[in-house]
């Protein structure tokens, strides 16, 4: 049977007892027949490949595998073959395990090429695959590449309105948010957006997806009441859909995390990044990359706080990651900049410096030379040479992240405005 919750109700007499009103459901109910047929359509197929697909969905991906590759082993026909790789594909990148999932990828790719026209729609899910592989190992321009293979692919074969098109708009609007470029990404999340609110239930986990991506750019932008806006519209879907503790919601109090981290609210941000970190745990492999992202948000915020041993800690934990594990090199230079970050308010200068170093390397190698996040550490160390009394140095960063400042950022944005302070400070000791 299925219930919807009416009201949740603190009984007087037990603090710790709540009441809870039900009333039952059925198909006739349009809503809930709305989503139940999304489901239908997105596990498709039949047999034990219906089943390896709930099995993913679930994140049971032992037995994924195993049935998979028994399924491999029988398969007699080149589609057959092509899918399972998909689904093998599918369930590495779950994991966090890249370079793996990238292969076989690859594998499906180079079958599916051989059988289906060059603008068959599921070609255009191969590449999409691709790109989001290359895109969260923080290989912007290749993941670029194939998103907008896709794109092409299903603006020819797909009608206009297709839930396809939306996410593959999506896709390419994530891209440009890592690159900093973030009215572009706005421009293909709106794009998407528009798609989804025809073609989806209003309480698709899709529409979530959408204001989630809404937030993380808004959260770059420093436009934090659009931000925190758009993640209530989106947690308010997932507490419809979800149980609590389901691992979509891990997402959204990160972003939460994020945004109460930027309005200096440490208490609610460590509080949304515990809550996080404790359903990844649950979910996820010990050494998955995600884990490493939500160790260094908490150091981060342990920082901000003053607690710097703690700050090393989960800082530590986030290195044994990311240093050991493919994952995407940014993430691992965001927790060197934080590690720099804690010793230089410990004032352990040197050790500051090292980890600011090896934190702009990274940086320098992958992203553009007027991303905003190049400005952030070069604006860091501007503030660490000029503590330490070496002016020439400070000014030749400061100078590098005012002028990407002003060449990304608006005028009043808080990062230029602090870079253009820091630049009139020094100005005055030389």
């Amino acid at each position: 049977s299925v219930f919807r919750i009416v009201e949740i109700t603190q009984t007087p007499s037990n603090s710790r007892l709540w009441e809870v009103q039900l009333t039952i459901t059925d198909k006739s109910d349009p809503q809930l027949a709305g989503l139940t047929d999304c489901i239908k359509e997105e596990i498709d197929g039949r047999g034990w490949h219906r089943m390896g697909q709930l099995m993913l969905k679930v994140g049971h991906f032992d037995q994924a595998e195993e049935l998979y590759n028994e399924l491999l082993n029988g398969a007699s026909t080149d589609s057959d073959i092509a899918y399972i790789y998909h689904q093998l594909g599918v369930m590495n990148y779950h994991q966090g395990k890249y370079q793996e999932a990238i292969k076989f990828y690859e594998k499906s790719l180079k079958v599916n090429e051989q059988i289906l026209s060059p603008n068959d729609p599921d070609l255009a899910s191969m590449y999409n695959n691709i790109g989001g592989v290359y895109n969260d190992m923080g290989k912007y321009s290749k993941a670029l590449e194939y998103y907008e293979k896709a794109n092409k692919i299903f603006e020819i074969s797909l009608p206009p309105t297709h839930p396809w098109l939306a996410s593959s708009y999506n896709n390419i609007g994530l891209v440009y948010n890592s690159m900093g470029e973030y009215s572009k990404a706005l421009e293909y999340y709106e794009k998407s957006l528009e798609i989804r609110e025809i073609s989806l239930p209003p309480t698709h986990p899709d529409l979530a997806g959408s204001y989630l991506c809404f937030a993380g750019c808004y959260e770059k932008m420093q436009d934090y009441t659009a931000a925190l806006k758009a993640l209530q519209s989106a947690y308010n879907i997932q507490q419809k859909i979800f149980q609590e503790g389901n691992q979509a919601f891990a997402s959204t109090f990160s972003l939460l995390g994020r945004v109460h981290r930027s309005l200096k609210e440490y208490s609610k941000a460590l509080s949304y990044f515990e809550k996080c970190l404790a359903i990844d745990r649950k979910a996820l492999p010990e050494k998955h990359p995600h884990l490493g992202i939500r160790y260094s948000n908490i150091g981060d915020v342990h920082r901000l706080m003053g607690d710097y041993e703690r700050a090393l800690v989960f800082h530590q934990k986030a290195l044994n990651i990311q240093e050991n594990v493919k994952c995407n090199p940014l993430e691992r230079a965001t927790t060197y900049m934080n590690l720099g970050e804690t010793y230089r308010e410990m004032k352990d200068y040197t050790t500051a410096l090292t980890y600011y170093q090896k934190g702009l390397k990274i940086r320098e190698e992958k992203l553009a030379k007027t991303h905003p996040d190049l400005a952030v550490i070069y604006h860091n160390m501007s503030k660490l040479y000029f503590t330490t009394q070496k002016y020439s140095m400070a000014m030749k960063y400061v100078q590098q992240a005012v002028e990407i400042g002003q060449e990304k950022l608006s005028s009043t944005h808080p990062h230029l405005v602090q870079y253009r302070e820091t630049f009139q400070k020094i100005s005055k000791k030389q």
